[in-house]
């Protein structure tokens, strides 16, 4: 038997009223290794399915408690034995702490914005084929410009997005695609006594700009910030 683990923590002063049920309604329990506690549950198999129900009992189990804590997620579907998770926890006992303590009190919110309307004119290759070579040159370079263009107004997008919330992100990972009409996705680390005054910013800058479709979501475990070596595949070579 395996365990299928789900988040690292410090250890919980006030843990879920109601036990937790993780994957295969098997009770999670918590393992203790020095200053860390890790959450488990027992898992019969070598692979790990993925069905939108593991996945929600995968995000459930580590938001339930996120509430009392700030959890390092494991990525989805890692399987360790006991004597692994042994090992790596004594291993990287000084990292994982040191990381807890950077994320201690924050959550992550993830913002989409989408341009209003497509702001891609698609070039026909079957015209460019019937075109002359100047004309062509002229179009490449007319697309080359626009492709800048793009990258300025979607680069201008993400420090008026950025201006508008301060100093209310600790951290911010942000990606943007000028030529997706999804053009910016950014994922920021908020305080939660910052959380009311982050949700207003974003508000403000909604206001401001009508035009844009806003996506926004959490607040989230820190996911994309818990960047730690937190994959067992490099050291014990298991899924």
């Amino acid at each position: 038997m395996r365990l299928y683990v789900y988040c690292v923590v410090n250890p919980i002063a006030s843990p879920p009223d109601k036990p937790l049920r993780g994957l295969g309604d098997k009770e999670v329990r918590s393992i203790r290794s020095g200053k860390l506690e890790v959450l488990v549950s027992a898992f019969v198999g070598d692979n790990v399915a993925i069905t939108e129900e593991n996945v929600v009992t995968h995000q459930r189990v580590i938001r339930s408690v996120l509430e009392f804590t700030t959890p390092l997620p494991f990525r989805f579907g890692t399987l360790v034995t006991e004597s692994q998770l042994s090992s790596y926890l004594e291993s990287r006992q000084v990292a994982l702490l040191e990381k807890l303590d950077a994320l201690q009190g924050c959550v992550e919110m993830s913002v989409k914005v989408i341009w209003p309307t497509p702001e891609i004119t698609a070039v026909n290759s079957d015209d460019q084929s019937q075109r002359s070579g100047t004309a062509f040159l002229a179009a490449k370079k007319e697309e080359i410009l626009g492709d800048a263009t793009l990258s300025q107004r979607a680069g201008d997008l993400s420090l008026w997005l950025s201006g508008h919330l301060g100093g209310l992100v600790r951290e911010e990972q942000v990606n943007l695609r000028p030529r997706d009409r999804l053009v910016l996705a950014a994922s920021h680390l908020v305080e939660r006594e910052q959380l009311s005054a982050y949700k207003l910013g974003l508000g403000a800058a909604r206001a401001e700009r009508p035009e844009l479709h806003f996506l926004v979501s959490g607040p989230w475990p820190p996911y994309s910030f818990a960047n730690i070596d937190l994959e067992f595949k490099s050291q014990f070579g298991v899924s």
